[in-house]
């Protein structure tokens, strides 16, 4: 391959990267018995699982602890089992969510509001609060009822 045709490429694959970018995030729905753990951010409507954007460096199981601790003053302390992956349109054509299922966790601090989280509460799974997303509730059915993961968010 000749300079050019290598500085072609290079090219090509920088701008390829700069217009057709994803973005990542992970989800977690900590588990306890028959409650599930939801925030309210004070900068979208709605109550929905912890999580946030994979950071460049990092992996999906990293950016998960480190979402959880940050939002909701919980550590993981067993294994998060990736539950599904979904294209969410909802946010962005380029947005992709994992979600993992935790059932093993401790209180490391304890939560207070935020600039970015409101509040946090435990809901038994049968019956969510009102104003809760669309996506967490079917996550959520999804996950109760032990059907397979839909594509979309």
């Amino acid at each position: 391959m000749t300079r050019w045709e290598r500085l072609r490429v290079k090219v090509f694959l920088f701008l390829a990267g700069f217009f057709r970018r994803m973005t990542l995030g992970v989800r977690a729905a900590l588990i306890d018995g028959d409650k599930v753990l939801l925030i309210r951010h004070t900068y979208v409507p709605g109550w929905q699982f912890p999580g946030g954007g994979i950071e460049t460096g990092e992996n999906a199981l990293l950016s998960l602890e480190r979402e959880v601790l940050e939002e909701t003053g919980m550590v993981l302390t067993g294994p998060a089992k990736l539950y599904g992956f979904y294209h969410n349109r909802k946010t962005s054509a380029r947005d992709h969510v994992a979600l993992y299922v935790c059932r093993s966790f401790a209180m490391e601090r304890e939560f207070k509001p935020n600039a970015e989280i409101a509040e946090i509460g435990w809901f038994p799974m049968t019956e969510l609060p009102d104003h809760t997303t669309d996506g967490t509730r079917r996550r959520v059915r999804e996950i109760v009822e032990g059907l397979d993961p839909a594509p979309e968010w």
